[in-house]
């Protein structure tokens, strides 16, 4: 998965701020256009997005708002547009922040630095009578340890850290084996009921990893 991923059509800035970044160690991708933001989203997915409103074909709002229908992660907008309406349009539809440009981009790095302290750098995460051990990967279910393969605990974490949302087969696919995964796309279906068995879950009346007809599976 790609820590950052960059939206913005000055490519002037988009290359310093992708440089500074990845001096900072962060795995970054860029595209200066709204619909490609939503493919390498759904292709590699990324732990935060810093999204310009003013953008080639669909704008930063409409890219912000096809983001958020596919999971929790943190995005942030940086944007020359500074009237009020913008920026409450903004976070209303799902924004983390709103940033003004011309920006100081040492606070950008900052603001950036605290959401990845603060989101991922967690030792667990729980739901549903499920803790998720981030720094040895182990997991309990019910108060119980269970065994979990790499790629089970992988998929678990992301679909507990994006609780009650439906995610898309192709971005748990993606986010979990790499779209240029080796794996066939069938290996999703048998990791889900393999879950689903040491969840407990009955896959015709589950309670915990639900089917969603149409789009993928979510956790509740």
């Amino acid at each position: 998965m790609t820590d950052i991923l960059i939206v913005e059509d000055d490519k002037e800035l988009s290359g310093l701020l992708t440089d500074f970044l990845r001096a900072e160690g962060y795995v970054v991708s860029s595209t200066d256009n709204g619909e490609r933001a939503v493919e390498l989203f759904e292709k590699y997915g990324a732990k935060l997005v810093v999204l310009d409103i003013n953008l080639p074909g669909i704008n930063g709002f409409a890219v912000c708002s096809r983001l958020r229908e596919k999971a929790d992660t943190p995005i942030l907008i940086v944007s020359a547009r500074t009237d009020k309406e913008d920026k409450l349009n903004g976070l209303d539809i799902g924004a983390d922040d709103y940033i003004e440009k011309p920006y100081d981009i040492d606070i950008l790095i900052a603001k950036i630095k605290g959401i990845f302290t603060r989101r991922y750098q967690r030792n667990n995460i729980s739901a549903s009578g499920v803790v998720l051990n981030l720094i040895d990967r182990t997991a309990t279910i019910d108060g119980k340890a269970v065994d979990l393969t790499a790629k089970e605990f992988d998929l678990l974490a992301l679909l507990i850290e994006n609780q009650g949302k439906a995610l898309k087969k192709d971005y748990l696919f993606n986010t979990v084996w790499g779209s240029d995964s080796d794996s066939e796309f069938q290996t999703l279906h048998v990791h889900i009921n393999r879950l689903r068995s040491k969840l407990g879950d009955d896959p015709k009346n589950a309670k915990r990893l639900l089917t969603v007809w149409g789009v993928g599976y979510k956790f509740v």
